[in-house]
């Protein structure tokens, strides 16, 4: 989450400038350490778009006098750990951060969230299918989107391509062949943080979903035996291994870290031709390259097509957005004040306005008319567009599937990428995590 949510803010010049320019957003909050425990409740993180989410709770508290929420703000790691120890106990604060995907899963097979398909018609009638859908089990709803849609797209720079000889790739086939052409003009074709190593199950997810579809990785979800051995993921892994073997990420990918904007920097100055990343990154574009946006020289496309696949251009992965739950544990009271905060707050016309003040897009419906005339609105609306049209919107691989499972997908992924493990290996490696 603080990888993909938290940079949302990272470009803290070109940030600071746009809060300044909206009287009412307020600096982001800092974690604490006081916990309180009584009355309504809510636990969130501290960085990223807390600067948006800390004005929701302030305007409800303005409107509803004796019946404030009390929040907490906590680092990534400490939320995590927290929100597990807190549920384990049975005294979750009474709205619940999270980010859909496994955790989700787990807390309504525990009993631990309220079943809140009746009771948030208001707020869901606003949002995006493809957004509303990751916060549903079953087809019943657990968990309400809260923040911007966080989609992963393939930036460019223009100049550099342009100097090159080269279009935008449209398929994978494009993509390869143009990897020998940039080295030849001394770039790197593809910057890649791999020494992040999350950065590279972009690569994999949006391949796997090219080739078969979604179907694939649902079936890893649902803990199918073997489901890490269908040929889509395999046929991905071979494309990954074409990429690694024409030099497309260089020799030193492995030393570039995403949570210093290692991958953004090297396309930013020039150094580099592509990068995909998340739309968290655009504010680290708007402050380390300015003078290259204010030019057109950043592009950006969807994931290359791949020639024989059977999965629709038009599906995105990345975080749909991060969710809000309701603690089962809470009162009745409780719950209701929470489920009430839901549907007036969350995407409200102001939070809405808030959002896009710091250059994020909320996933709500019939935006266009908001994001038309706004600095930068060629790429709000772009991402919008690519997020409002998606058929599926397909959960980061690391946070839908279990814990346990994620960490082995990233080490064994990433033995990938450096070539000391096979495809096969790394099928068979993930299906004893199953």
């Amino acid at each position: 989450m603080r990888r993909r949510c938290g940079q949302v803010l990272a470009g803290a010049a070109a940030v600071s400038l746009l809060l300044a320019a909206c009287a009412d957003s307020p600096e982001p909050v800092t974690a604490q350490a006081e916990v309180p425990v009584d009355g309504t409740t809510a636990w969130a993180l501290s960085g990223g778009s807390d600067v948006v989410l800390a004005r929701t709770f302030e305007q409800w508290d303005r409107e509803h006098p004796g019946d404030e929420i009390a929040v907490t703000w906590m680092e990534n790691d400490a939320y995590k750990a927290g929100i597990q120890e807190a549920l384990d106990a049975g005294e979750p604060p009474t709205l619940i951060f999270g980010w859909a995907g496994g955790d989700l899963d787990r807390m309504v097979a525990e009993g631990s969230v309220v079943d809140l398909t009746d009771a948030v018609g208001p707020v869901q009638d606003k949002v995006l299918p493809a957004v509303a859908a990751n916060g549903e089990v079953d087809g019943r709803t657990y968990a309400v989107p809260n923040n911007q849609t966080q989609p992963v797209v393939l930036y460019y720079n223009a100049e550099v391509l342009d100097s090159a000889g080269l279009e935008p790739p449209e398929t994978f086939d494009d993509l390869l062949a143009a990897v020998p052409v940039l080295r030849d003009a001394g770039v790197l074709p593809i910057a890649l943080a791999g020494g992040s190593r999350w950065p590279e199950l972009m690569y994999i997810q949006y391949l796997t979903d090219r080739i078969g579809g979604p179907e694939v990785f649902q079936r890893v979800v649902d803990g199918e035996p073997g489901a890490w051995s269908d040929p889509a993921i395999l046929e991905a892994l071979r494309r990954i291994g074409e990429l690694v073997d024409a030099g497309a990420f260089g020799d030193y990918f492995t030393e570039t870290l995403a949570d210093q904007s290692g991958d953004v920097s090297l396309v930013a100055t020039g150094n580099a031709a592509f990068v995909l990343q998340g739309a968290w990154v655009y504010p680290d574009f708007l402050t380390e390259a300015p003078t290259l946006i204010a030019d057109d020289g950043l592009g950006f496309t969807p994931f290359p097509t791949v020639e024989g696949g059977t999965g629709d251009p038009g599906n995105v992965v990345g975080n749909p957005a991060n969710f809000w739950s309701v603690s089962a544990a809470a009162s009745p009271e409780e719950q209701q004040a929470a489920i009430d905060f839901l549907n007036e707050q969350v995407y409200s016309d102001l939070a809405v306005e808030r959002f896009l003040v710091v250059r994020t897009v909320p996933p709500v419906r019939g935006l266009g008319k908001e994001l038309a005339g706004r600095g930068d609105a060629d790429y709000l609306e772009y991402v919008y567009d690519m997020v409002a049209s998606a058929p599926h919107f397909q959960l980061s691989w690391d946070q839908a599937i279990p814990a346990d499972q994620a960490g082995p997908l990233l080490d064994n992924l990433h033995r990938v990428f450096t070539g000391t493990l096979t495809a096969r290996g790394f099928a068979d490696a993930m299906n004893a995590t199953l």
